[in-house]
């Protein structure tokens, strides 16, 4: 029997590389997935890609809260209730000095990461099970500061506060709330924010990543996907209120 065996899970960003990893995964340990993404082009590609029965493919941009709610009512019309909500939509914005950065970028990165996150939990969690798992994608980001990142810095260290807040008001009903915290990891999302950064300190962005690493190399997203089942699955039983990096060490 499959760690998730029978369990109702939502992966929003799910047509990106860590949420596709993670819906793969959570199929292959019996899930029933509904998989969402505000690209519905790219939702309907990698839902074709899953081919499974077992997956509910719907648009959301969870920064909307009709089309939140609607992704919930939807999950719970066709499956009864949520298990697991993998709470994964992000952005980035850009790297600029604090006097050049736009406002429009700052709050189009909180209305994904902080309002976005938000409105999952507010119209997710009513519909979870006891011993239920609710999972943000957060970042090493929130454990650092660096100048110019500060839309995505700032969000990322909001993302935590949420999550502890949820993991108290949840706790009674046995629903553990836990952020995963990624390192840079080998994908187009990851790449993009590595070219804007090399232009703006002049040298390559992988590598200048990669030595601030001390495993010396990107993560890949089947290794936080990982993480990401471990914290989903009862194997985290007691765990909730939990930061857990999957950073190569770079918070250390």
């Amino acid at each position: 029997m499959g760690l998730l065996e029978g369990k109702v899970c939502v992966v929003t960003g799910g047509a990106g590389s860590l949420g596709l990893a993670a819906a793969r995964l959570m199929l292959a340990e019996g899930a029933h997935v509904v998989l969402s993404d505000r690209d519905e082009a790219a939702l309907d590609a990698a839902a074709a890609g899953l081919a499974s029965e077992r997956v509910l493919a719907i648009g959301c941009d969870v920064s909307v809260a009709a089309q939140v709610a609607r992704l919930a009512g939807r999950a719970v019309e066709r499956f009864g209730a949520i298990d697991v909500v993998f709470s994964n939509a992000g952005n980035f914005g850009m790297v600029a000095p604090i006097a050049d950065y736009p406002e429009d970028v700052f709050e189009a990165v909180h209305a994904v990461h902080v309002r976005g996150a938000f409105l999952v939990a507010k119209y997710m969690t009513p519909h979870m099970r006891a011993g239920g798992s609710f999972v943000i994608t957060s970042s090493v980001a929130a454990t650092r500061g660096d100048p110019g990142v500060y839309a995505y810095i700032t969000a990322k260290h909001a993302q935590v506060g949420l999550m502890r807040c949820l993991a108290k008001e949840l706790a009674p009903r046995g629903i553990r709330v836990n952020a995963i915290h990624p390192g840079p990891i080998d994908n187009a999302f990851q790449f993009d924010v590595e070219r804007g950064l090399g232009a703006e300190i002049g040298r390559d962005g992988t590598a200048f990543f990669n030595e601030m690493i001390p495993m010396g190399r990107h993560g890949t997203a089947d290794e936080i996907a990982r993480a990401v089942l471990f914290l989903a699955s009862d194997q985290s039983s007691f765990t909730t209120g939990a930061m857990l990096m999957a950073d190569g060490g770079m918070s250390a």
